[in-house]
């Protein structure tokens, strides 16, 4: 695709290819920042939504961890979500199928570091159209279209819009998700790798109550989850064989519900399907490079992780944080506004996100292949080890501060609040 030469200042300084999660916080977090009012940001996304209907929770959830919370909070989204929508959870119980709920299981209390809560779960579509919200200003401009075309000049990068509309910029946020068009455009391949699994999800009242405690038992073909809703029931994310998913998206709702009360062992009893279900195929994906000049990922588009420990959305609304605050920084310390655009700027993005959730996404990997395995020998291993670790307070503690996002290289607002 040819363009003509740019001889005038770009139409924008910053835009964010994708209105979703994590795009729509980067364009709520600049606008908080005092640094940074001034720049001129575009954000591109198919469709803009409307606020989600009534107070029902949609089957599509995430867990919000501590640092998220402090993340949104500061973008203004946080005050925007109803209380009902905001699930807290107080402890985990994670246990392995060889053994009941009830024995060698792995407990975490909030209480135990003085927190609150462990997180809240929260329904996607109420946390994009909360950070939508957030990111209105003067100074954004919504293009409901898909991104067409790109390409990264000397003096601009240059953006078509699949209505035939086009603009430009200093630079350009990929945070268009797993499948990022922006990236593809530019160049920039992913290392994906499928899991060979599903995840089922759904909505379910049980026959006891969830006591606001997040349930994970690890299945050979992976975890099933039981998330406390603020409504009493829960949400469910069943980790399985893409076959067996296909199966029990088939199943009425009186077989699905004995299915998930097998497999979860009976941990909160009976269990009735209260929702519509869904499904998606899971993968591990990761790209070498965040950045090039004028452009520059986050979130989904850069990394994706398996949802058994929850980190997906939050490794996310991390890197739009430490993305803002690398570029009030720099403004701080006198940068201009096209100096923002530059590989000097943006490698310090680059090595700070890229350390943080290579480690993330390897842990979460290695628990994944450790506890979707049934050979013998592994699960004797992995009885022990939970065991070792419900017996070493430390340990349970570090874990925890991972979860709540309260540990590693994090960024300013999360450590201030």
């Amino acid at each position: 695709m040819t363009y003509q030469a740019i001889n005038h200042t770009p139409d924008f300084d910053i835009a964010i290819c994708g209105g979703g999660m994590v795009g729509a916080t980067v364009a709520a977090l600049i606008r908080s920042e005092p640094q940074l009012r001034e720049l001129r940001i575009a954000l591109i996304e198919a469709r803009f939504p409307n606020q989600p209907p009534g107070n029902d929770i949609d089957i599509r959830v995430s867990a919000v961890s501590r640092a998220s919370q402090r993340i949104l909070t500061r973008a203004g989204a946080w005050p925007l979500l109803p209380a009902a929508q905001r699930a807290p959870y107080g402890d985990m119980v994670v246990w392995d199928a060889r053994s009941q709920h009830g024995e060698n299981a792995l407990r975490f209390s909030a209480s135990s570091l003085g927190e609150p809560d462990l997180g809240h779960i929260i329904a996607n579509n109420w946390l994009q159209w909360s950070v939508l919200e957030a990111s209105r200003d003067e100074r954004v401009t919504r293009f409901a279209s898909e991104l067409s075309g790109l390409t990264l000049e000397a003096q601009a990068a240059q953006l078509k819009l699949a209505d035939g509309r086009r603009i430009t910029a200093r630079l350009v946020v990929g945070a268009d998700g797993a499948r990022s068009i922006s990236r593809e455009l530019v160049g920039i391949a992913a290392r994906i790798k499928p899991y060979q699994q599903t995840a089922l999800v759904t909505h379910v009242r049980t026959e006891h109550p969830h006591q606001q405690t997040a349930w994970q038992r690890f299945l050979p073909a992976g975890p099933i989850a039981f998330l406390p809703l603020n409504d009493g029931r829960s949400s469910i994310v069943w980790t399985t064989t893409p076959e067996h998913a296909a199966e029990l998206v088939q199943m009425d709702d009186t077989a699905l519900g004995e299915a998930i009360a097998t497999a979860s062992d009976y941990a909160l009893g009976d269990v009735a399907v209260a929702a519509p279900r869904g499904s998606f195929p899971l993968q591990l994906a990761q790209v070498d490079e965040y950045t090039r000049q004028r452009f520059v990922l986050v979130g989904d588009a850069a990394h994706t992780v398996h949802p058994l420990a929850g980190q997906g959305v939050n490794l996310g609304f991390m890197d739009a944080a430490s993305l803002v605050q690398v570029f009030s920084e720099a403004r701080a310390a006198g940068a201009s506004v096209e100096a923002l655009s530059e590989l000097p700027v943006l490698r310090r993005y680059e090595r700070w996100r890229k350390t943080e959730n290579t480690a993330a996404l390897a842990l979460v990997d290695g628990i994944n292949r450790l506890f979707s395995n049934d050979t013998q020998s592994i699960g004797v291993l992995r009885r022990v080890g939970l065991r070792v670790i419900e017996q070493l307070p430390m340990a349970k503690r570090m874990l925890m501060q991972r979860a709540l996002g309260l540990a590693g290289d994090r960024p300013a607002i999360v450590r201030q609040a």
